[in-house]
């Protein structure tokens, strides 16, 4: 029974997360095409962008409201046009308020990570995280992205995470693919293939002892 809680829980919230990802996508491809229509360059659009995403780490009672469900668009409206409403460009102030208008500001860091991935894609850039057991230092990610640069066919955008369990070398991911060469990974494959080593010898033995019975 638990186990079905969980399963359910997990099914939930993945769709959740499936859900605000595909609607941040429809939010960023409308940004930028807003951009485009205006003449705005696309890069000038996203640093603007990413310029407000910065201001929202730094002031996180203000995220906080613009996320809120219990304030109304009208209240967080209102407060945008009293805060921000001069400090930023036209495009930029119509998409926050087409966003509060439609109660998605909550979505705005979601919809800013979509904005990145269309215009990494347009430029070949391509995302890649490295896991390792310990922080990695700059030279050794800069030796890292230079032996990537010819496996993704592309310019890759690294960004590392660290995870003792690991226990040592890398795991690399590329968008859905696991290039795993930990340790934990090489005493697994290790141990299988000592299993499958071990059960190919019993089989082995026991086809020699029917054999020979037979005999």
């Amino acid at each position: 029974m638990k186990d079905t809680a969980e399963d359910s829980r997990f099914a939930a919230e993945y769709c959740a997360d499936v859900g605000v990802e595909k609607l941040s996508g429809i939010y960023a491809e409308a940004f930028l095409g807003a951009a485009d229509a205006q003449g705005v360059p696309a890069a000038d659009a996203a640093e603007e962008y990413e310029s407000f995403v910065e201001l929202l780490k730094v002031q996180p009672r203000f995220a906080q409201v613009l996320a809120s469900e219990m304030v109304s668009s009208e209240e967080k409206l209102s407060l945008l046009e009293k805060t921000v409403s001069s400090k930023v460009s036209p495009l930029f102030w119509n998409f926050l308020r087409v966003l509060a208008k439609r109660n998605r500001l909550m979505y705005l860091v979601p919809v800013f990570r979509q904005v990145r991935i269309i215009l990494d894609e347009k430029q070949n850039k391509i995302p890649v995280v490295v896991t390792a057991a310990a922080e990695l230092d700059s030279e050794l990610l800069r030796g890292l992205t230079e032996k990537l640069r010819a496996v993704v066919g592309g310019e890759p955008i690294v960004s590392s995470k660290v995870d003792p369990d690991i226990l040592g070398g890398l795991v690399v991911r590329v968008g859905d693919t696991v290039y795993d060469a930990s340790i934990l990974t090489q005493l697994k494959n290790v141990r299988q293939q000592m299993i499958d080593r071990s059960a190919y010898e019993i089989q082995c033995r026991r086809n020699i002892f029917c054999n020979t019975e037979g005999n």
